[in-house]
């Protein structure tokens, strides 16, 4: 494109723009309208200069006027507990619903992952050995040990707290750091993992799987669960970098981008509950039937709200994504 014949050709339509926005006019009925046309087609024109002929100056000037435009169309808006609420009945169950091909297989190989690492850990000695030293290793598995007085070491509320930054830290990490082709996400899942057989293996070599498991799944199985959303959503992030589809890689970055801060948000929720549970149901005096029993109920409630509320939000056609209005204007492209 012949970014200086553009110009010519569109410099009337922006300059009348700019005079429609100037403040302290009042518009006719007439004007509105075309205020609404030329918002419309200065869009198009910036998106095509950004995806063909990108110029800063211009690309500036563009931007501050679809920017003043939009503002004046759509007019102020405000947050509101309707949106909170949209978005918790809508927004986010609907992103984590339409992830579900990545983070479901995510989960499965994780967890599969973690199982081998603990079999090999269990049925090899010199692995323990080299992991530590046999005192070390009889400290951390009798009972009483470290593995146990690990979640009653703290008051419960600070515990909590301290568990739930944690989490919402690891989890932000596998969203954010997921534009990178994801290799920063299999890194951190790996480490995650690792921990979690070493657990496993050490735990089942001394004779106290049983223990091990009755104290991580209470908080676990919906705390693996939000990591392993986030984990699969900062995945497809990446894998958006590499195959963008019909779209511009841009605009489908954006939109990926803008799910995935939702998705943080909504899942800093979910491991508030999880950390709630860790900090206050598992170093609790229940019998540990009853610890389980509260954790699975937690999990199956989450797949449920994913599930039903999720579902039912992307048959109706949500996307979790920000409402329309609130998205940058694109060219349509051919598929």
């Amino acid at each position: 494109m012949d970014l200086d014949v553009f110009v010519t050709a569109h410099h009337t339509e922006w300059d009348r723009l700019e005079h429609l926005l100037r403040r302290g006019r009042r518009l006719t009925g007439a004007e509105a309208d075309e205020l609404v046309t030329l918002y419309q087609r200065t869009s198009t024109h910036l998106s095509l200069i950004q995806t063909t002929a990108p110029d800063p100056q211009l690309t500036a000037r563009l931007t501050q006027l679809v920017a003043r435009a939009r503002s004046t169309v759509t007019g102020t808006r405000r947050a509101s507990w309707r949106d909170a609420a949209r978005f918790l009945t809508a927004g986010f169950p609907a992103a984590v619903y339409r992830s579900r091909r990545w983070w479901i297989p995510t989960a499965l190989i994780s967890i599969g992952v973690s199982a081998v690492i603990g079999w090999w850990i269990a049925t090899h000695p010199e692995v323990q050995s080299a992991l530590a030293a046999p005192d070390a290793l009889r400290q951390m598995t009798r009972p009483g040990g470290e593995y146990e007085t690990y979640y009653s070491s703290h008051p419960a509320a600070s515990f909590a707290a301290q568990v739930w930054t944690n989490n919402a830290q690891a989890t932000a990490m596998c969203l954010v750091l997921g534009a990178f082709l994801g290799i920063p996400v299999l890194w951190i899942l790996l480490l995650n993992m690792l921990n979690l057989g070493v657990g496993i293996g050490l735990m089942s070599s001394a004779g106290r799987l049983d223990t091990f498991l009755g104290l991580v799944l209470p908080h676990g199985l919906l705390e693996l669960t939000a990591v392993f959303v986030a984990a699969g959503t900062g995945l497809r992030l990446g894998w958006t970098v590499v195959d963008p589809g019909p779209r511009t890689r841009r605009a489908a970055l954006a939109e990926q981008g803008r799910a995935a801060l939702g998705m943080a948000i909504g899942l800093a929720l979910v491991l508030f509950v999880s950390g709630m549970i860790e900090g206050f149901v598992t170093p609790s005096g229940l019998p540990t039937w009853a610890r389980i029993t509260l954790g699975i109920a937690a999990e199956l409630a989450f797949l449920v709200y994913v599930y039903v509320l999720g579902g039912r939000a992307v048959r109706a056609g949500e996307v979790g994504d920000v409402e329309e209005t609130g998205r940058s204007a694109e060219l349509p492209t051919a598929a």
